[in-house]
């Protein structure tokens, strides 16, 4: 008798920070539900987003493309029909890809109608996925229906009003930044989610299933549910990176308010932040992830109880990073690292437990980790490649795996000029950024004539001083441009084009 199916439990945490789980800030959160995968699965401790924000961020971590390849570069440019996904993939493995949640993906407009209300929104449900629970962030009419159902008082009109709700619940005039959501814990979104997600497997428990789980904290705006709004005390907190480098890329991100909807009443003026408040939003920051881990764990505890622990695939990952103060900056518009080092845990069976690893990993391998572990080929155009290696046997990183990461990150806006764009003087086609990083050593090409940045990892893991200019490391940058072009040209979209008509061999 073959083999059953594995289980995918395939959860993606919205706007994590690999050092929330490995770093610094871990120390400060308790993160049970994630200690226990790091001791019974296999960490990635090096591992980063290839694009951000959400919508490219997941294009890219569903479809196993780099950015340049699948371009939906920015929330609302459309994923081109023509490209496979996970969950496509993973059907023709005998799966049914069941989410709980969001993909962020913007529908493709040809032969749509334009009235057609999936183009409306960039929140839609990717081709593939069966859309069990609705919890889409701008649009959230699932999760506020049921705030309904509990007695609490809805702005209107929604979705308009929307984050009306996350105004921190206090009767003075200016609300403090730790003050409690307006809804309790056990109803946050978080805990519907959750709550939705197992009621649904708990009904599939004599079949394998499917199940992509997105959590959308602890993305903004920053409030959360008590306890959870005072877990974490902010004095006890290590300071963000506060030195910067002087380079144009810095100043247009200061050239016009952002982050509007970070806090409730904020003007966008991030370099007006004190340092008490800034402490106060990376405590309340740290609180929604505790949150979200006490659910995770959760799901973990359903796992055991129904005995399914064995047999299940779990992937842990985040869509992209925040930058939470480094560099008096926030969110994830940004070249820093602190916008794209992320999270990725993985347990199973035959997966080493308690194993870290150090290699480079990009968002882009996680598709085809989960189509090998599931017996699904591969799909020749994925730029990705599956981590078994790492995952089983002795661990060793494979000769030939790559050296470098590779991300792209656009700025602009194709209806109103974005603040990068006007600071800088670039086109919609050239407010963009390429960026390589290696383990000691990162490059970052920006388009349209701005001046590059490098930096020294190993003396400057900070990312403070930009040594472009410097003349003792102009042969590592030129090294570093043409090691990134030749990524790039390697990388073109390949889905076709290893093949040849057998008369042409």
């Amino acid at each position: 008798m073959p083999a059953p199916k594995l289980n995918v439990l395939f959860v993606v945490i919205d706007q994590l920070r690999a050092d929330a789980i490995f770093g610094p800030l871990a120390a400060h959160v308790p993160t049970p539900g994630l200690d226990r995968l790091k001791a019974e699965g296999t960490s990635f401790r090096n591992h980063v987003t290839v694009t951000a924000p959400c919508g490219p961020a997941r294009a890219s971590l569903l479809t196993g493309l780099y950015a340049m390849n699948h371009r939906s570069i920015r929330n609302g440019t459309p994923l081109g029909r023509h490209h496979t996904n996970l969950a496509l993939e993973a059907r023709k493995a005998g799966h049914e890809p069941l989410l709980f949640g969001y993909t962020d993906a913007q529908m493709d407009p040809t032969d749509r109608d334009p009235d057609d209300p999936d183009l409306a929104t960039y929140e839609n449900c990717l081709p593939g996925f069966r859309e069990l629970v609705e919890m889409r962030f701008e649009t959230a009419y699932e999760w506020t229906a049921f705030l309904a159902r509990e007695g609490y008082h809805l702005p209107r009109p929604l979705p308009e009003r929307l984050f009306d709700l996350y105004r921190p619940n206090s009767l003075a005039e200016t609300p403090e930044i730790r003050d409690p959501a307006l809804y309790r814990a056990e109803h946050s979104d978080t805990a519907y989610l959750t709550d939705r997600t197992l009621a649904h497997l708990a009904v599939r428990t004599d079949r394998p299933w499917f199940a992509h789980v997105t959590y959308i904290r602890p993305h903004p705006p920053f409030v959360a549910p008590a306890p959870f709004n005072r877990l974490i005390e902010p004095a006890d907190l290590p300071a963000p990176v506060t030195a910067t480098p002087d380079h144009p890329f810095v100043s247009a991100w200061f050239s016009a308010p952002s982050q509007k909807k970070m806090i409730w009443e904020f003007d966008g003026r991030c370099d007006a932040l004190t340092p008490d408040q800034v402490a106060d939003i990376r405590a309340v920051y740290l609180g929604l992830l505790a949150e979200v881990d006490q659910h995770l764990g959760r799901l973990l505890d359903f796992l055991d109880e129904t005995g399914q622990a064995e047999n299940t695939l779990v992937v842990v990952t985040a869509d992209h990073a925040e930058m939470l103060g480094d560099h008096g900056m926030w969110g994830k518009d940004n070249v820093f690292d602190g916008a794209f080092r992320i999270p990725l845990i993985l347990r199973g069976p035959g997966i080493a437990a308690g194993r870290t690893v150090d290699a480079l990993t990009e968002s882009v391998d996680v598709t085809p980790t989960i189509l090998d572990r599931i017996g699904a080929p591969v799909p020749a155009a994925m730029d990705g490649r599956p981590l078994t290696p790492f995952l089983t046997g002795d661990g060793a990183t494979p000769d030939d795996w790559r050296t470098a990461a590779f991300m792209e990150v656009d700025f602009a806006s194709p209806g109103r000029p974005t603040r990068f764009q006007t600071a800088l003087g670039l086109s919609v086609t050239a407010a963009n950024a390429a960026i390589l990083r290696e383990e000691k050593w990162k490059y970052v090409h920006f388009n349209g004539g701005v001046p590059p940045l490098l930096f020294d990892l190993e003396a400057d893991p900070g990312e403070t001083v930009n040594r472009a200019e410097d003349p003792a490391c102009a042969a590592k940058r030129l090294r570093l441009a043409g090691a990134m072009l030749d990524r790039r040209m390697s990388r073109a979209f390949r889905a076709l084009t290893e093949w040849m008509p057998a008369a042409a061999e």
